[in-house]
């Protein structure tokens, strides 16, 4: 492997210098960084640029560690994936019966998605206890569990419930205390308002009228399972490491991570646990107001590439595969 040549690399980022939102790219082949660079501001309005140590909200990178603590329940006996979801969560309606967690954690429930549920006019930010009565308070299916396949932010957070069932743990702790603290991601967090601070903080931003428009949170920022953990590429790289030390998780329970379970809307494209399976890749996107975020993963390579962003476009996935691009031979 080489080092991605700094011209390239400068050209692909161009956009994310100066005083504008920014991005944080980070390569790792066999765990070494080949890249670690910050681009761009974390805070527009305080002009504070942005470093390897910038917390950005993951957003949908989150239910990779969603999908994690659920494994870690697993693996300690504490639950089966067969298990119906009911059995954690009896407040659901009837049609969830059938639904196990392996249909939530494959996005193949069928049960309907909360963000088309929330009430016109709410103004509140919902959780994941909210998550659960508009869930819980819906009888409809979008088609009967483990039929079809559907991306559920809902499923998620309904998954982190699950794991504070079980554990007697607030999710944020148990993420904390059982994954974030042993690896050494002291600065990871999943982020409450009031309860939890986030250090080396990114603002998301919109471009609105020509101009960056700060929209850093929105109704369902608050919703931890599918979306609220904050962190950055220096803790990323650590996160990165556990998959192949064994630290973490059993290595079975990395290849039920990584494994194609179900396919998607893209033929080329399956989903594991918390992760999309695309040819020799498992990677996921994360997307929320104001950020837009990838991890790239070739395990066969040991290669990895990062993308954070504090902005709401443009989507870095390909980027990623351009800057990967420059490492494989």
């Amino acid at each position: 492997m080489t080092m991605v040549p700094e011209l390239r690399l400068d050209e692909l980022m161009r956009e994310y210098r100066g005083t504008v939102p920014g991005a944080c790219v980070l390569v790792l082949h066999d765990g070494e960084p080949l890249v670690r660079q910050a681009y761009g501001m974390a805070d527009l309005g305080r002009e504070i640029p942005t470093t390897s140590a910038t917390n950005y909200r993951l957003a949908s990178l989150t239910k990779q560690f969603t999908a994690a603590a659920v494994l870690m329940l697993r693996e300690e006996g504490a639950l089966s994936l067969d298990e119906p979801i009911r059995e954690w969560l009896p407040s659901l309606p009837e049609p969830a019966a059938r639904a196990t967690l392996l249909h939530l954690l494959t996005h193949t429930s069928g049960l309907i998605d909360y963000e088309d549920l929330i009430p016109p006019g709410r103004t509140g930010q919902l959780t994941d206890a909210d998550v659960l009565h508009l869930v819980g308070s819906e009888p409809r299916t979008y088609f009967a569990p483990g039929s079809s396949y559907r991306y559920s932010n809902g499923g998620y957070a309904l998954l982190a419930l699950v794991v504070e069932r079980v554990s007697g743990k607030r999710f944020a702790a148990f993420l904390q205390e059982r994954i974030f603290w042993p690896l050494g991601m002291r600065r990871t967090v999943a982020h409450q308002q009031g309860v939890s601070t986030v250090i080396n903080r990114a603002y998301g931003y919109s471009c609105l009228d020509g101009g960056w428009k700060l929209t850093d949170q929105d109704l369902t920022s608050a919703v931890l399972g599918d979306g609220g953990v904050y962190s950055s590429i220096d803790d990323l790289a650590k996160w990165d490491a556990a998959s192949y030390d064994g630290r973490l998780l059993l290595p079975e329970s990395w290849r039920l991570a990584f494994t194609p379970a179900t396919a998607t809307g893209d033929p080329a494209t399956r989903y594991g646990f918390g992760w999309r399976i695309t040819g020799d890749t498992v990677w996921h996107s994360g997307e929320s107001i104001g950020f837009r975020n990838v991890i790239v993963r070739w395990p066969k390579r040991r290669l990895t590439v990062v993308v954070l962003t504090n902005r709401n476009e443009p989507e870095p996935y390909r980027m990623a595969l351009a800057i990967a691009a420059g490492v494989i031979p």
